[in-house]
């Protein structure tokens, strides 16, 4: 029994140990066990096993803080099995863990519903933590607001969060010490965005570019910039998806969501970072305008693109969209994209992929999703697949390319060429962690978020560090 757990039966009057003792409940992993009438002040009480690997630290055969990861799992077991009996207020005994404790119970009762009528709503829940609500406890909360944000946005309807819609739905979080600057269609084309325009024609949508930027840090520190896909539907455009689940395409731009969930979390923290967020929006749509496999478009740096698939458009927006982020100068520079299908076929939703140039900022990426329990697996960035982008007969580049297989890595070597030698980059593709089904837990099904906590760390870690 650990200290907090100790001074939590002291508040029961001592009835904890001795119950837990009498019906031989064991410390199986996040199997609850509901106990009633201990005390007026905690009428009713789940009891929760942390497992055999509660005080583990780092499994690197899985990439994970077990202990961490257990505790996520166990409080967000209790607490929807105590929102499940109607309770209004939740106290969690914050474990060796307040952070991952707050993580756990933040994300386990999220729930999109407000499109439902308010009797098929879920309660809402009161959370606080036993002995206070400490500086760890805040800090996994707001650590889980954003990525609640970030499933709140990947979940809302295509009609409700257009380009335009997106771009003006966090305009409430200016209290969150951030800026916000919306550029319009004229802008975007003034910039030469070819790339980005390409993919929008189709729509009756306008496109928009959205930066925000948090300064945490001081004028004087250059900012490590993100980049987010923000394809707020995607049809396919011409190269039209099967209807199966195309639903779900409304979650498009999971990497954009993911990147407001960052900086809204940075600005709630107050992390000691300068954050810059680059967000393309548009809609993907086979209008009469749209763009045709086999035309040329140029992107914002002046290489050519033969357009050979109309539903490969992430990469096209994500290439105006980081040669643009680099004229801030940044010290990094990270881009999310639910970009492939190829990256769910190889890593399925355990990880998601990350391509790199720097292997030090690899180590510092990998080091947060440990942390997190939000995992990421680096993916090769070989010049094999550079070479397949560029066997093309029309322009300088197939958005597509000539390889079979492969397509996680193509899209990546694609996204390459539109990036400074020397810039230390991360590609992170995010396709297959997209949704949750039960591969998570502490996540209910649907739009997971992910990896909006990994991100956020390593922003954190990588911001620390000396300008660039």
């Amino acid at each position: 029994m650990t200290t907090e757990t100790k001074k939590f039966n002291e508040r029961l009057g001592g009835h904890l140990t001795e119950l837990l003792e009498c019906a031989g409940i064991s410390g199986k992993l996040a199997t609850p066990r509901l106990l009633y009438g201990l005390t007026a002040e905690f009428p009713c009480v789940a009891v929760v096993g942390l497992g055999e690997s509660a005080e583990q630290t780092v499994d690197d055969a899985e990439n994970v803080h077990q202990g961490r990861e257990n505790v996520r799992h166990a409080v967000a077991s209790g607490v929807t099995a105590l929102r499940d009996v109607q309770c209004s207020h939740v106290t969690v005994e914050p474990t060796e863990h307040a952070e991952a404790s707050a993580e756990g119970a933040h994300l386990a009762l999220w729930s999109y519903d407000e499109l439902k009528a308010e009797a098929d709503r879920q309660r809402p829940v009161q959370l606080s933590c036993a002995g206070g609500d400490s500086e760890l406890w805040r800090r996994g909360a707001l650590k889980a607001s954003g990525q609640n944000l970030a499933r709140t946005l990947m979940e809302a309807p295509a009609n409700y969060l257009t380009p335009t819609l997106f771009s003006l739905s966090r305009r409430p979080c200016l209290r969150c010490r951030w800026e916000v600057v919306v550029r319009d269609e004229a802008w975007i084309r003034q910039r030469g965005m070819g790339a980005f325009l390409s993919v929008s024609r189709g729509s009756a949508e306008p496109p928009r570019f959205l930066e925000l930027s948090y300064s945490g840090a001081g004028a004087g520190a250059a900012p490590l910039a993100v980049v987010g896909k923000g394809v707020t539907f995607d049809s396919g455009g011409i190269s039209l998806k099967p209807a199966k689940n195309m639903d779900t395409m409304r979650a498009d731009m999971g990497g954009a969501a993911c990147t407001v969930g960052v900086l809204y979390a940075a600005a709630q923290l107050g992390l000691a970072a300068n954050l810059r967020a680059f967000i393309p929006l548009c809609e993907n749509m086979p209008g009469s305008r749209a763009t045709k496999p086999g035309d040329v478009v140029t992107a914002m740096n002046g290489k050519t693109v033969q357009v050979d698939n109309t539903d490969a458009e992430g990469r096209l927006i994500l290439a105006d969209a980081l040669c643009y982020a680099q004229e801030c100068r940044p010290r990094a520079m990270l881009n999310m994209a639910t970009l492939t299908g190829a990256i769910s076929v190889a890593l399925g939703s355990a990880a998601v992929g990350v391509f790199t140039n720097s292997t030090a900022a690899w180590h510092q990426l990998r080091a947060a999703g440990t942390n997190t329990g939000d995992r990421v697996w680096r993916m090769p960035l070989w010049k094999h697949y550079t070479k397949s982008m560029k066997e093309c007969r029309l322009a300088d580049l197939n958005n597509i390319g000539s390889a079979t297989g492969g397509g996680a890595c193509t899209a990546a070597a694609f996204l390459q060429e539109f990036v400074a030698e020397d810039l230390p980059w991360l590609h992170v593709d995010i396709a297959g962690t997209m949704e949750n089904t039960t591969d998570v837990p502490y996540l209910s099904k649907g739009m997971s978020g992910r990896p909006t906590r990994t991100v956020l760390e390593f922003a954190e870690a990588i911001c620390q560090q000396g300008s660039r």
